[in-house]
């Protein structure tokens, strides 16, 4: 049997011992493997430039660059970890900026160490992830007028459109949503790629807010 691939995880924060609180929590994890770690923006370019890893968890306030500006740099770079955002800030103007240029993940900085630990396997799936009060804030900001951003009502869903966008809201991944409703994977791209032409979103979030929104979960 082969070796069991590990997600590798750098962390990026201007404080140590909160770094060392991470990796003290991942270390316990028999698939994770923390490949390095980073105090401000700067280091954190200057590791990606000869390193890589799957994850980056990435503080926004940090000396020199901070976290927006990093992820910026890594659009330009096409350096390629899935982002996740730990901060102590949790506007909703910061969380959409964030998830708009890339990042996959949001976490607020008193979550759980089982909450980083799901985050990291989340977006590794290819799923995005928001830990609970993320999520409850997300929700209730998220209005009308916001779903509707081109000011036209969204066409009807199918039937089987509708039944893709609650899996989808549920964090069903592309794979799993395929075996639930015996189609193949590429239908499924197809509805999710229908799913946000129709409701005017941008991405699998918008989807599953609209979902969450319309109460269709």
């Amino acid at each position: 049997m082969g070796k069991l691939k590990k997600i590798k995880v750098h962390i990026a924060d201007d404080h140590r011992v909160l770094i060392d609180g991470i990796v003290a929590v991942l270390n316990n994890e028999k698939d994770i493997d923390v490949v390095g770690s980073s105090l401000n923006g700067n280091q954190v370019l200057e590791w990606y430039t000869t390193n890589t890893s799957d994850v980056l968890i990435l503080d926004i306030n940090m000396p020199d660059i901070d976290g927006i500006a990093v992820i910026k740099e890594f659009n330009k770079r096409d350096f390629k970890p899935k982002i996740i955002i730990l901060s102590s800030y949790d506007e909703m103007k910061l969380i959409k900026e964030v998830v708009k240029i890339g990042a996959k993940g949001f976490l607020a900085k008193n979550c759980t160490g089982d909450q980083i630990i799901e985050a990291i396997k989340t977006v590794c799936a290819g799923n995005h992830y928001f830990s609970e009060s993320i999520q409850r804030k997300i929700t209730m900001s998220f209005s009308e007028s916001e779903v509707n951003e081109n000011k036209s009502l969204p066409k009807p869903l199918t039937d089987r459109e509708q039944e893709v966008l609650v899996l989808i809201a549920k964090e069903y991944n592309t794979r799993e949503i395929s075996e639930s409703l015996f189609i193949s994977v590429n239908t499924v791209e197809t509805h999710r790629k229908n799913l946000m032409k129709k409701l005017q979103v941008k991405n699998v979030v918008g989807l599953a807010l609209y979902a969450h929104k319309n109460n269709l979960i």
